[in-house]
């Protein structure tokens, strides 16, 4: 993974509030587990509440913690007065959700002055065993001086 060097300095607390903000998370249940320049992890525990038909996680559950990762990635590496926005992203099902809880990974490749590249990963884990159930590649756009659009 690139190495990355944050414009903001308080970068970790600025995710972390913009996180508790995120009406959508919260109502999932999912948590922000780790925060480094260029890279977020989110944890959700597995729910009933949040499963299909067959009784896997949703997609569009884990499509939302992947997107989620990946613009919090990006996020961690922008400039403090400036807003994220995924312009798109593209999610493979590799694997049915299962198990005790999923965790999405989102990475930053490539992080310009107004568009951002990440990947990430949704991992289901079930003890000591995990399995990568879907990837994903995601563009993202900096936004600067719109209104309502700020970390």
């Amino acid at each position: 993974m690139p190495s990355f060097e944050p414009a903001d300095p308080d970068f970790d607390a600025r995710v972390r509030a913009s996180f508790a903000r995120q009406r959508f998370m919260s109502l999932i249940g999912a948590t922000l587990s780790r925060i480094a320049p260029g890279q977020v992890e989110l944890d959700l525990p597995f729910s009933p509440q949040l499963t299909q038909q067959h009784g896997f996680v949703h997609g569009g559950v884990i499509a939302s913690l992947l997107d989620a990762a990946c613009g919090y990635a990006a996020s961690s590496l922008m400039p403090a007065e400036v807003g994220v926005l995924t312009v798109e992203f593209k999610v493979n099902f590799l694997a049915a959700a299962r198990g005790e809880g999923i965790r999405a990974v989102g990475r930053v490749r490539r992080a310009g002055r107004t568009v951002t590249f990440a990947e990430g990963e949704a991992i289901a884990l079930d003890g000591a065993r995990q399995v990568v159930v879907a990837t994903t590649q995601a563009t993202l756009m900096t936004i600067v001086g719109r209104a309502g659009v700020r970390h």
